[in-house]
């Protein structure tokens, strides 16, 4: 395995969950969402990891430490939180791996899986499921091998409606294309945010490759509620 970062997305907020406590500290099984995954990234040995906080994100600072945090200063979207790394992570060509602060079950090995399709030669690689009920999901178009777009419920037609691989939201990126990506992502959208997921389009037009892992649905389950707490405790249970 060659250089690895790891960017965690942990600005949110834990109103949902009804507590004062940032979202990823919410704990699962008596340890923070947030450190489960910092205990998985430092087993696998990555090279830099790096939190995005919010400006009162002292809590997570704290709980992250010695690793690197940078603020998030306004919420201005998922692409906009990655970048915010940028002034750590500049010039940084391994593999990056940027995940929610509030998926904590995923596993060493898939991480390993995706860092290794990013070393095969892709700039981008998404992280698919396959949910029982794919709902309001973003679809994972793939011919072959090759990611070709990521499709919101909302816009997808009814064929494509009809695929059941979808966007899990944990993506890996060759370092070397990452923050010339996320520079040409644009904000013209309902709520001026800069999305994540419209690199994979940016990426096809750079005449970049794209594709995809995929990972068990119990893996990549986040938790926005207690109720979806609760269901992440019961996996993580499952799996020991």
């Amino acid at each position: 395995m060659k250089q690895v970062a790891a960017v965690i997305l942990g600005a949110g907020k834990g109103s949902r969950m009804n507590s004062d406590l940032p979202k990823v500290m919410m704990p699962v099984c008596g340890i923070s969402m947030v450190k489960r995954i910092v205990n998985t990234l430092e087993d696998m040995g990555v090279d830099q990891i790096v939190t995005v906080v919010a400006p009162d994100g002292d809590m997570v600072k704290q709980e992250v430490t010695p690793h690197k945090t940078c603020v998030q200063d306004q919420q201005l979207g998922t692409g906009h939180a990655v970048m915010s790394a940028k002034t750590i992570l500049n010039g940084f060509e391994g593999t990056v791996i940027v995940v929610f602060g509030d998926t904590p079950l995923i596993s060493k090995a898939t991480f390993e899986n995706a860092i290794s399709k990013v070393e095969a030669g892709n700039a981008v690689v998404v992280t698919g499921f396959r949910p029982q009920d794919p709902a309001r999901y973003g679809r994972l178009v793939v011919k072959g091998d090759k990611l070709e777009k990521i499709v919101e419920f909302k816009d997808a037609s009814d064929e494509e409606r009809k695929i059941n691989f979808c966007n899990s939201g944990f993506m890996s990126f060759n370092g070397k294309y990452l923050f010339n990506l996320l520079d040409a992502i644009g904000n013209e959208n309902a709520v001026g945010e800069y999305y994540l997921t419209d690199v994979v389009e940016i990426a096809q037009k750079m005449g970049l490759s794209c594709s995809t892992i995929e990972a068990l649905p119990e893996e990549v389950a986040s938790a926005n509620t207690k109720e979806e707490l609760a269901l992440l405790e019961e996996y993580l249970q499952k799996r020991k």
